[in-house]
């Protein structure tokens, strides 16, 4: 098994520019030169990465699994140890909001309707049956 090469921050920014793009994410080091034209972005997108840690630009995106697979054929290697940043692990958030705003959204549903329906009830009785 070989071992992976380890690349400086120093040594991948050197390679911003559309002959030579490197990106860091998660501190693994992309060679995203060949990529370049067929980035759903544009090239643009990338090469305002490159040469730098484009981690959080990435994660923001939101790209799909498909994407994190397809990220696997340009890699070169991994960031030395001493210049590696700790990874925050994203796990996608599918609510409009948070478990709260869920849980009040679920007892607004139930609370104001048997709410109002005691309401009329009273009210029925009160106009109708007296």
């Amino acid at each position: 098994m070989s071992e992976t090469k380890k690349y400086s921050l120093a040594e991948v920014k050197a390679h911003n520019d559309n002959n030579s793009s490197w990106v860091v994410i998660n501190n693994n080091v992309y060679d995203v030169t060949p990529f370049l034209n067929e980035h759903p972005g544009g090239e643009e997108v990338l090469l305002e990465q490159a040469g730098r840690d484009a981690s959080d630009p990435f994660e923001d995106v939101g790209h799909s699994s498909d994407a994190r697979e397809l990220m696997a054929k340009y890699k070169i290697g991994e960031l030395v140890e001493s210049e590696r940043k700790q990874v925050k692990e994203k796990i996608p958030d599918w609510s409009s909001g948070n478990e709260t705003a869920t849980t009040d959204s679920t007892l607004k549903s139930w609370v104001i309707p048997i709410i109002l329906a005691i309401i009329a009830t009273i009210v029925y009785r009160f106009y109708f049956l007296s």
